[in-house]
């Protein structure tokens, strides 16, 4: 049940800071799993991190650790085995690990869109590639509404910005459930007007093993987009007969992945699943819902830090398309009072 910002806030003091700092202790969050004294020193007093106020969740073999900036998913351990490629909480992390994206996700051709008749430019944080890149949400805090033993709820209020002037109520819960984790996002058009929406969430899987070559994947996807230099797609393709062919488990081998990929296979429920089988024996899925129409593959080629290159991969449940608001492929439409809510987790496959 939602309480009121003071009633949050009056939480956080009570009973969040005091688990903020015994997740970050007991955490142990780099890309390859320890908890270095330099994070461990910055931490401040009050239990706030890089990536905000931590909450820990736990039930049975899994932990999850979640970062209030960006609802990040800084941790998930099974056993007190780290399953993901992450960083500690006081590193801003590379690679937009375990954010939540929003209000879109991927890019935006030269940060330039036009909505409701009007032309909008958002700010270019993607110099390299001219690129409005992830949405505006990558370094906000969410405030804390519920944080039980398995299960933490957050919000956030985006007001309207340059670029994009829209007011969008989020509200994110993650909850532990038996051999895994769900994330669910609730979007609610809190303005007069109709706004554009998409988000996607980035974290990383660590590879189980030195480098993702030797992960069995599957991924249950049969187009691809065709992308220019700057990771603008041009157009799509069918995945058969190309290195892009996942549909059949096979290990991901030398294939660099920076990816979009769409017309995705589905459970009766409406349910993609994703597979990985990892070299140290364990079986991992990502599912996500039917609201999620697009997954973006990146196996870290080219990582901005010093950890190893292709040591773990992202694959990104959308909403919606890369430059989705300017070809509108997947964009979703949100009236004013109306709300879109989505899910996707892990889980271990004993």
């Amino acid at each position: 049940m939602s309480v009121g910002h003071g009633a949050a806030r009056e939480f956080s003091r009570r009973a969040i800071g005091g688990a903020a700092i015994a997740a970050a202790g007991a955490a142990g969050l780099t890309g390859l799993g320890s908890t270095t004294a330099a994070a461990r020193a910055t931490r401040g007093s009050d239990g706030q991190t890089a990536n905000g106020r931590l909450y820990e969740l736990r039930s049975g073999r899994h932990s999850l650790v979640v970062g209030g900036v960006a609802a990040t998913v800084l941790s998930w351990r099974v056993d007190g085995t780290e399953m993901l490629l992450t960083h500690a909480p006081d590193d801003i992390g590379e690679g937009w690990q375990g954010k939540t994206l929003l209000p879109w996700a991927n890019r935006i051709d030269h940060g330039r869109y036009t909505f409701g008749g009007e032309d909008l430019q958002v700010p270019i944080n993607e110099p390299d590639r001219e690129s409005a890149l992830h949405g505006l949400m990558g370094f906000t805090e969410w405030t804390p509404v519920e944080h039980h033993r398995d299960r933490v709820v957050l919000e956030h209020l985006l007001h309207p910005h340059y670029g994009y002037p829209f007011t969008i109520a989020f509200r994110i819960e993650f909850t532990l459930q038996g051999n895994g984790f769900r994330s669910t996002l609730s979007a609610r058009n809190a303005g007069r007007t109709d706004a554009p929406f998409g988000t996607a969430n980035h974290t990383y899987l660590a590879a189980g093993g030195e480098r993702v070559d030797d992960v069995v994947f599957e991924l249950p996807a049969n187009t691809y987009y065709v992308t220019n230099d700057r990771l603008i797609p041009t157009g799509k393709a069918d995945v058969a007969g190309s290195e892009y062919d996942y549909r059949t488990a096979r290990p991901i081998g030398a294939t660099e992945m920076d990816t979009a990929f769409t017309d995705l296979d589905r459970d009766s429920d409406g349910t993609a699943t994703v597979r990985f089988g990892r070299p140290d024996g364990s079986a991992v899925q990502l599912w996500a819902d039917r609201t999620h129409g697009y997954l973006q593959v990146y196996t870290d080629d080219s990582p901005e830090t010093d950890r190893p290159a292709r040591a773990g991969l992202t694959v990104e449940p959308m909403t919606c398309a890369p430059n989705a608001f300017v070809t509108g492929d997947g964009m979703i439409v949100l009236r004013p009072g109306r709300t879109h809510t989505g899910s996707w987790g892990y889980r271990l496959l004993d």
